[in-house]
C-alpha cells in the first residue's frame, strides 16, 4: 500500500475518522478500553489489511495515550506499582504480537478470545449491578501485561478489555485501574509501532490514521477527567457493558465475515 499524499488531505474527508476517533478516545480513557477495537475495525471495514489497520491504530495511540497518560498523572489516577509490572511484560508481549501479526496469520484464535472477553463483560456487568466493587490488591499481573500486549498487537487492540477487565475481577480500584493501563499503554504503543514499522515500513499511515489521531488527541484530556469524577459501581458497569457489546461485535464479524 503506497504512503498518501498530504496535499491530497481535506476536511471533508478527515471529518468521519476524526469523530470516530474523538468518540473512541472519550470512551477509551474513561473506561480503560476500545480505541483500538473501533478505530480498528472502522480500518478494516474501508479495506485496510488487518497488519495496516493495526499498526496505523498503533501509530494514531502512541499519540493519544500520550496525551492520555499525563492527563491520567495529572488527576492522580495511576498506581506506579501497578503500572512497571503491567508496562514491562506487556512491552515485551507487544513486540511478540507486532512480530507474530507481520508475518503469520493469527486470526483462527481471535474468535475464543472474543468469546472469552465477552463472558468476562457480562460478568463484570452482573458484579457492578449486584455488589459494590470492594478493593483488593489483583495477584495476577505480569501474565497478564503480557497476554494483554501480545493479544494487542496480534489483534489490532485488546490491551485494554483484557487487561482492565481481568484487573476489575481481580478487585483492582475501577479509577486507579483504568488510569494505569491508560498510561501503561503508551510505552506498549510506541513499542507496537516501532516494531510493525520495522516489519511494513510506513505504509500504514493513512488518511484515516491522520482523521483517527487529531479526533484521539483532542479527546484524550476529557477521559481521565471522567474517569476521576464517575463513582466506581458504575465504572464497572460502563466497563462491563463496553466490553460485551465490542466483544460480541467482533465475534460476529469474525464468525459470520
Amino acid at each position: 500500500m503506497p504512503m498518501f499524499d498530504l496535499t491530497t488531505l481535506s476536511f471533508e474527508t478527515l471529518l468521519p475518522f476524526i469523530l470516530v476517533g474523538f468518540a473512541a478516545q472519550i470512551v477509551d480513557g474513561a473506561l480503560g478500553m476500545a480505541f483500538g477495537v473501533i478505530s480498528n475495525t472502522l480500518l478494516l471495514w474501508v479495506g485496510v489489511p488487518p497488519a495496516a489497520a493495526s499498526a496505523g491504530v498503533h501509530t494514531v495511540e502512541t499519540f493519544t495515550t500520550a496525551v492520555s497518560g499525563i492527563s491520567h498523572v495529572l488527576h492522580k489516577n495511576v498506581n506506579w506499582t501497578l503500572f512497571l509490572r503491567l508496562m514491562i511484560p506487556g512491552v515485551i508481549g507487544g513486540v511478540l504480537g507486532a512480530y507474530v501479526l507481520s508475518n503469520i496469520d493469527a486470526s483462527t484464535a481471535k474468535p475464543f478470545i472474543l468469546a472469552y472477553l465477552t463472558s468476562i463483560g457480562v460478568y463484570l456487568l452482573w458484579r457492578g449491578l449486584r455488589y459494590p466493587p470492594k478493593q483488593k490488591e489483583p495477584k495476577i499481573v505480569e501474565p497478564l501485561g503480557l497476554v494483554g500486549g501480545f493479544l494487542d498487537a496480534a489483534g489490532g487492540g485488546g490491551w485494554g478489555p483484557v487487561v482492565t477487565s481481568n484487573l476489575l475481577v481481580q478487585g483492582a480500584s475501577p479509577r486507579t485501574t483504568i488510569g494505569t493501563v491508560n498510561t501503561a499503554e503508551f510505552f506498549l504503543t510506541a513499542t507496537i509501532s516501532a516494531t510493525f514499522i520495522t516489519q511494513l515500513g510506513w505504509a500504514a499511515f493513512t488518511q484515516a490514521t491522520v482523521g483517527l489521531l487529531i479526533g484521539g488527541v483532542l479527546a484524550a484530556p476529557f477521559g481521565a477527567m471522567l474517569a476521576k469524577r464517575v463513582p466506581a459501581k458504575t465504572l464497572m458497569v460502563l466497563v462491563g457493558v463496553i466490553l460485551t457489546i465490542t466483544s460480541l461485535f467482533g465475534l460476529y464479524r469474525a464468525i459470520w465475515h
